[in-house]
């Protein structure tokens, strides 16, 4: 398949060949190669991306299938069952299945993954897996290099619309301009539902996740690996940039702030790694599924979750219990994997708590008869609010940890 067999250099090197050609203000004695033969290469790389694009969303539908009806495999059943009738060290034999977790053993050593309904799923892939976003590809050389204009985001969008991709694709598939070059983040863009959007430069020099994507309705690792990220001072986090609406929770998080001194490993300008102590403002909250009786649910308990009426008409119309957490001010869900405990983390000042009692969209405290006053803001700094970087390093399935992102550690203002 040559949309995997082709190195991704070689898109760049084609593209910077045909931009040459196209160029008018190249001297036609100028030394190129041959012509004919570059703009046959760069029509086979169209295809080869166009081809990809198409297995790659062909298995993602094939995964998710797979997830909902797991493959029984009756070969993969008697290897199980051979394990489990295996003498143990005390010599006793094991009659009964081994507990099914998250993972299955065989007897040659293979791992295979379990779906929700504990069977084995048959579906592995080198270029896709379930719960990350797709990497689709298109190639459009642009003239501005790795900046992409206006004009060249509409070319990738027609690109896509002419290999008939547009209707399959979802909110937060990624798509990698290979052209562009595969330096950090260059030439990916992010598929809104309805347009292709560029990343966002506002705290990382080589862009993050644009603040029109919720973080909450994509697993915590949906975009690792696909969208880098990369630190802007020795002193500063990698982690991911993530953006998050946590103002349902407010009063929750709120209530259980507390200061705690916390000890951490920090990379000086040497290069030399040291320990240092801080204080920090620590809370937590949980996210459980919803049970709301549609009979109960009116529009004050809409208004509570700031929900549109697509959102509360869909929840009442639907079935008489509602298990999933809607997200603010969309027509969206939290995703499953957000299920849990989550530890929020901001600097030990005074002007870091205020900062997060405004980001829970609580003024002040709650007092004694529970009253709160909603401080309202500009839009703009309301955006600014939502900003955090989720901590990989501290996190694990059933709790997640985030650090809230100051206005300080803007990269562009």
């Amino acid at each position: 398949m040559r949309g995997v067999s082709i190195p991704t250099f070689e898109y760049g090197r084609v593209a910077d060949l045909l931009l040459q050609i196209s160029d008018s203000s190249i001297l036609p004695t100028t030394r190129i190669p041959d012509r004919v033969a570059i703009v046959e290469k760069a029509m086979l790389m169209v295809n080869a991306t166009r081809a990809y694009n198409r297995v790659l969303l062909r298995l993602r539908a094939q995964a998710e299938k797979d997830s909902r009806t797991p493959s029984q495999d009756h070969s993969v059943g008697a290897n199980i069952s051979r394990a489990s009738n295996r003498l143990h060290p005390s010599g006793v034999a094991c009659t009964h299945s081994p507990p099914l977790s998250e993972k299955c053993c065989c007897d040659e050593g293979v791992t295979l993954p379990l779906s929700d309904q504990g069977g084995v799923l048959s579906f592995r892939s080198s270029i896709f897996s379930l719960n990350r976003a797709p990497l689709l590809r298109v190639f459009v050389p642009s003239p501005a290099g790795e900046w992409l204009s206006n004009t060249s985001i509409l070319e990738c969008e027609a690109e896509l619309k002419s290999a008939d991709m547009l209707g399959q694709m979802r909110l937060g598939d990624v798509v990698w301009d290979l052209a562009v070059g595969d330096h950090g983040n260059a030439g990916k863009l992010i598929w809104d539902g309805s347009y292709l959007i560029d990343l966002d430069y506002t705290y990382s020099p080589i862009g993050d996740i644009p603040k029109y994507i919720p973080g909450f309705a994509f697993p915590p690792s949906y975009f690792h690996r696909i969208i880098r990220s990369s630190t802007m001072t020795p002193s500063q986090s990698d982690d991911p940039i993530i953006r998050l609406d946590l103002t349902p929770w407010g009063a929750e998080i709120i209530s259980n702030v507390k200061l705690v001194e916390d000890r951490v490993r920090v990379k000086s300008a040497q290069g030399v790694y040291q320990e240092i102590v801080h204080w920090v403002h620590r809370s937590s909250f949980h996210l459980h599924a919803l049970a709301i009786d549609k009979c109960n649910f009116t529009s004050s308990a809409a208004q509570d979750y700031h929900l549109n009426s697509d959102v509360s008409a869909s929840i009442t119309a639907t079935t008489p219990l509602a298990s999933r957490i809607p997200i603010p001010d969309t027509t969206l869900f939290v995703d499953p994997d957000w299920y849990g405990r989550i530890v929020i983390e901001t600097e030990g000042t005074n002007e870091a708590l205020a900062d997060l009692q405004e980001r829970c969209g609580m003024a002040e405290f709650p007092t004694a008869q529970g009253r709160r006053v909603r401080n309202k803001k500009r839009e703009q700094e309301w955006e600014g609010r939502m900003v955090y970087r989720i901590l990989p390093e501290r996190s694990r399935p059933g709790e997640r940890w985030i650090r809230a992102v100051s206005p300080k550690q803007k990269f562009l203002t």
